[in-house]
């Protein structure tokens, strides 16, 4: 796979009837090895090892209702009290982040309420913190440790 713009990690892969699979350690199991998911997984590890974030805030590709249409967010951090501290959007490297992505979190986060998006496609990464009282978001160039 592409080489990302995270630090280097080490990784758990096997061979299953021909395809590569990747373990995931939030998930818990090996998932197949696609180009967004090698993203998704460089995130994981970014935001457990270079952040601190706990394993136990975070959850991986689970289902939203957005619009009365289910989709999928690709990692959440939870803040303790079970609010949402991080929306994180993933894209395969080849894809370009465009206003179209942005517009996206933005739609999945409206039920969410996450205080900081993360969008990514491995080689450029956005932060942003959201202001609900002004209603706007501000850039950033990282997001914060975890510090609780």
């Amino acid at each position: 796979m592409q080489a990302l713009n995270f630090p280097r990690f080490d990784f758990r892969f096997k061979k299953a009837e021909d395809n590569l699979l990747i373990f995931d350690v939030i998930r818990k199991k090996f998932v197949l090895l696609q180009p967004e998911e090698w993203v998704r997984q460089h995130v994981v590890h970014f935001l457990l090892t270079t952040k601190g974030y706990p394993k136990s805030l975070m959850n991986v590709e689970k289902q939203l209702i957005v619009n009365k249409l289910s989709k999928r967010y690709d990692v959440v951090v939870f803040n303790p009290d079970s609010s949402i501290f991080l929306l994180v959007e993933c894209k395969a490297p080849q894809v370009k982040i465009t206003q179209d992505v942005f517009d996206q979190i933005a739609r999945y986060n409206r039920g969410l309420g996450a205080t900081y998006l993360m969008v990514t496609n491995g080689l450029e990464h956005y932060y942003c913190q959201m202001d609900y009282v002004l209603e706007k978001y501000t850039f950033l160039k990282e997001i914060p440790d975890f510090s609780r």
